[in-house]
């Protein structure tokens, strides 16, 4: 049938195709005009902003204007070079990486875990309720979760150096010491996340087929058997869609976050490569050498996606493309 149709449109001549979509425009025109508010800021937010990658091969001076952002000097590789002559490249692309792989592992699998935890449970208030109470940290803004973990850590009157005083230790400067700056990260960050996270496997799980369990029901296999011979493997392609989404930002790590926990102390472990492209483009002014190692890292970031994708889809037959 659709081979049929795929046929006939190839038939139809051009003025005949400009006529089907002129009514398949019309048809969907409601629909067409929710999705363009989407559309423009894209354009405006995400592909408009990439013409000015020219400046990372340029010795751009600020002041020329926007056209003048193409008449700079060429340079070449010559911020690449920098950057990978710098003393702070291995410590960015290590930190960078650290904090996003750290929270890769420990971040990822807890949702998927909570996600077969609340579809087991029969009682659909508790259900809910704990859906609920999960889902809430993820909309709180990133500077009052900061504000939190600042007072919860606080070596003074933080609750969690008060429980070390009530058991005899010594208060911690959790925030000024660079050995606690990854685990405050990545821990807080999977508290925030977990819940809405867990969406998208809660949904996938409950789109399984209840004549499946009852097969596994009449084969006499328990809860575990029926979560590891019927679940996961219903829900590995959403599982590997998301991982591979999730590996598409290795390198990025949260901006925000980082800047807002960090101090010059602890750069050691918390200088990641987006706090340093803030440091160097807006408070250096180096708006050159800052736009090469961002075009750098996303560069990386394409790179660990393409390969990913390539793996999956060699070893499980599952891909995004």
């Amino acid at each position: 049938m659709r081979e049929d149709k795929r046929k006939k449109a190839q038939k139809l001549s051009k003025a005949e195709k400009r006529s089907l979509l002129r009514k398949n425009i019309k048809r969907d025109r409601y629909l067409l005009l929710m999705i363009l508010p989407v559309i423009v800021y894209f354009i405006i937010f995400c592909y408009l902003p990439m013409t000015g990658l020219v400046m990372s091969f340029q010795k751009f001076v600020p002041g020329q204007g926007f056209m003048g952002l193409y008449t700079g000097d060429f340079v070449g590789l010559k911020w690449f070079r920098q950057f990978f002559e710098s003393p702070y490249f291995f410590r960015l692309i290590r930190n960078t990486f650290l904090l996003s792989f750290y929270s890769l592992i420990f971040g990822f699998p807890i949702p998927i875990l909570f996600a077969l935890c609340i579809t087991q449970i029969k009682t659909k208030k508790i259900q809910r309720g704990a859906q609920i109470i999960t889902y809430l940290p993820y909309f709180i803004s990133t500077v009052v979760v900061v504000g939190m973990i600042t007072n919860f850590l606080s070596p003074s009157n933080g609750i969690i150096n008060q429980m070390l005083q009530f058991f005899g230790h010594e208060p911690i400067n959790f925030m000024g010491e660079k050995q606690y700056f990854r685990a405050i990260y990545v821990i807080s960050g999977s508290w925030q996340t977990f819940g809405f996270n867990s969406i998208i496997f809660v949904a996938s799980i409950m789109g399984i087929s209840p004549e499946l369990y009852e097969a596994m029901k009449v084969d006499g296999g328990n809860k575990l058997q029926t979560i590891w011979h019927l679940v996961l493997p219903s829900i590995k392609p959403t599982i590997i869609l998301l991982l591979i989404m999730s590996l598409g930002n290795l390198l990025n790590v949260g901006f925000e976050k980082v800047y807002l926990l960090y101090n010059s102390g602890i750069y050691e472990t918390a200088d990641v490569i987006s706090t340093y492209v803030y440091r160097q483009g807006i408070e250096s002014q180096n708006y050159s050498y800052a736009t090469a190692v961002g075009l750098f890292n996303s560069l990386i970031g394409f790179v660990i996606v393409f390969a990913a994708n390539r793996l999956s889809r060699k070893m499980t037959d599952t891909s995004v493309w």
